[in-house]
């Protein structure tokens, strides 16, 4: 494995650090400003909405630049947003913090897929970004329990500077060990959106803003659920998370190795899978051990789809990868926004806190049909993958 990637790795990590622990400080943030803790959620919102932003609107800005350069500058404009958060003496300046950190998410990973693709063989680019996202899903079983468990202990500020000295660490492993890559000839705006042309590059997102999607329907009111269905005590939702995350991680692992082989196979199986465990967790909600291994199942299958879905879009935007990488990355955080709504909704109608499930059930679903859609779309049209060039051949390999 190249080092490089290990350096994409810790970038991650606290990238997936600082968006995930803000959830488990909340009342002790809430309570310092003074605000309420649904004004509180508003630095989840913002954030989210963020990434969703700057993934596209920065990268365009990196394509006048080499990208192991804009990897660095987005870690810089990360760990400012961190600190900012840290020593912010106002809600309105915390928030504004949250924002100045999310806008390097969307491009970083962007970016940093299209890197890691390119520092390993053909037959090894899923795998190689499962590695760099590896990191997020580790942040999800130790940063985040960590840094809720510090922020609780001794205050918060102190969770989001602890968060800025990671991204330092990762800038630094970035200027150290990522080869200095020149800026891909021809790289400029209008040869980026040209991918969006291609209807391929398209389902591929519209299949990561379902997908995940139905994931975050079913995680993000897991804690109402597992307090008032399934009768966990309050301390009990951390560890379920971090089953969650533990999930995640192995999902990630299988799904950057598989994809390699078997792509549009890998995404039959995971999203169908996805869609079947949601439906079921309305049921195993009600059984301490079985909602915890089902929670475990979401985070494995969910996470699953992450590698596959990011080298579809590579694969497909081809010659003009990096802003379609980096919308990718936003599409993930828009479904996470669609479906917490959505999920919202259907509590909000008295369905009660399993209902959520149902919902993501059926957008995974939805996507297990755009995935099929998709493969029969590229079957008619065998010409144009001929027509494609050698970059195309990774793709015709995994049918």
């Amino acid at each position: 494995m190249p080092l490089a990637l290990l350096a994409l790795a810790v970038g991650a990590f606290g990238i997936g650090t600082t968006e995930f622990v803000i959830m488990g400080l909340l009342p002790e943030i809430a309570a310092d400003y003074g605000v309420s803790i649904p004004t509180a959620g508003l630095l989840v919102t913002g954030y989210a909405l963020g990434v969703v932003l700057g993934a596209p609107l920065l990268t365009v800005l990196g394509t006048r630049i080499s990208r192991k350069r804009m990897l660095m500058l987005l870690m810089g404009l990360f760990v400012l947003g961190n600190l900012v958060s840290a020593l912010a003496p106002s809600f309105g300046l915390m928030l504004t913090g949250r924002v100045v950190a999310s806008l390097a998410h969307g491009a970083f990973f962007g970016i940093g897929s299209v890197v890691a693709a390119d520092l390993v063989a053909p037959d090894k680019k899923a795998g190689a970004i499962a590695t760099m996202f590896t990191g997020l899903t580790v942040a999800n079983i130790v940063g985040v329990p960590l840094g809720t468990s510090i922020g609780q202990a001794v205050g918060w500020r102190i969770t989001f500077a602890g968060v800025a000295a990671l991204g330092i660490v990762g800038l630094l492993g970035i200027a150290k060990l990522v080869p200095a890559m020149p800026r891909p000839e021809g790289a400029h705006l209008r040869r980026e959106l040209t991918a969006f042309r291609n209807p391929q590059v398209l389902l591929a997102m519209a299949m990561t803003v379902l997908g995940f999607g139905g994931v975050f329907a079913a995680i993000t009111y897991i804690a109402p659920m597992m307090t008032h269905v399934a009768g966990y005590s309050d301390g009990a939702v951390t560890w379920l998370l971090v089953l969650f995350g533990i999930g995640m991680f192995l999902g990630n692992l299988l799904g950057g190795k598989y994809a390699d082989r078997k792509l549009m196979p890998m995404l039959y199986t995971t999203l169908g899978g996805l869609a079947v465990v949601l439906a079921l967790f309305t049921l195993t909600a009600h059984h301490k051990v079985l909602a915890a291994i089902t929670i475990m199942l979401v985070g494995a299958l969910g996470f699953a789809t992450v590698p596959p879905l990011q080298k579809r879009v590579l694969d497909q935007a081809h010659g003009a990868p990096t802003l379609a990488s980096a919308v990718n990355i936003g599409a993930f955080n828009l479904g996470n926004a669609l479906s917490a709504w959505l999920g919202g909704m259907v509590i909000a109608a008295g369905l009660g806190y399993t209902s959520p499930n149902w919902v993501g059930a059926v957008l995974a679903a939805a996507a297990l049909v755009l995935a099929v859609w998709s493969a029969a779309l590229e079957r008619r049209r065998p010409a144009t993958a001929a027509t494609a060039g050698p970059a195309a051949a990774p793709v015709a390999a995994h049918h």
